[in-house]
């Protein structure tokens, strides 16, 4: 019996031009699904790292980037717009993604002291304290990846990931 891609009811007296026949899905390589099959693979083992804390890597990524933007901007707390063009999502997947950690308290949203209708992501003290113990289970399991993969191949993937999520590769991809 002759199998047939995605067609395990194929028979021998099937033409030969259809058994030889793929599919696009079985024969076209995909960046972008090869790409989210391991964000989704390496996201599920820094959640299952991070549970102890009771934060998702999603939430520790947010907190540390607002963290991050804070101390790069002598203290000051970056305006949800800016913290959204940062870790390229829209506003609205910004905030439904604090409203858990504003709801636990670790984030506080305050209205900017010069426009009202700005408001920044501010870390509570809880919000800081929690963030550096979820940092000692990231490192864990960022350790782990390293082992696994290679040094050298953990550099060379998140280099490549870097610039694909660079102004660089988007103006390149845009042919600008």
């Amino acid at each position: 019996m002759n199998k047939i891609p995605g067609n395990s009811t194929a028979t021998n007296d099937a033409p030969q031009d259809q058994i030889e026949e793929k599919s696009a899905f079985e024969v076209l390589v995909c960046t972008n699904t090869a790409l989210r099959l391991a964000a989704r693979r390496l996201g599920n083992l820094y959640d299952d790292a991070l549970a102890p804390v009771g934060l998702k890597a999603t939430q520790v990524s947010l907190l540390a980037e607002t963290n991050r933007m804070a101390a790069a901007n002598a203290g000051k707390a970056p305006t949800l717009q800016d913290l959204a063009a940062k870790l390229a999502i829209q506003i609205s997947a910004l905030t439904h993604a604090l409203k858990p950690l504003i709801r636990d308290g670790l984030v506080e949203l305050q209205a900017d002291e010069h426009d009202r209708r700005t408001k920044r992501a501010v870390l509570t003290p809880a919000g800081t304290k929690l963030l550096q113990e979820a940092i000692v289970h990231w490192g864990t399991a960022n350790q782990r990846v390293e082992e696994v993969l290679g040094a050298e191949a953990a550099a060379s993937l998140r280099a490549v990931a870097d610039y694909v999520a660079s102004d660089e590769f988007l103006a390149a991809y845009s042919g600008n």
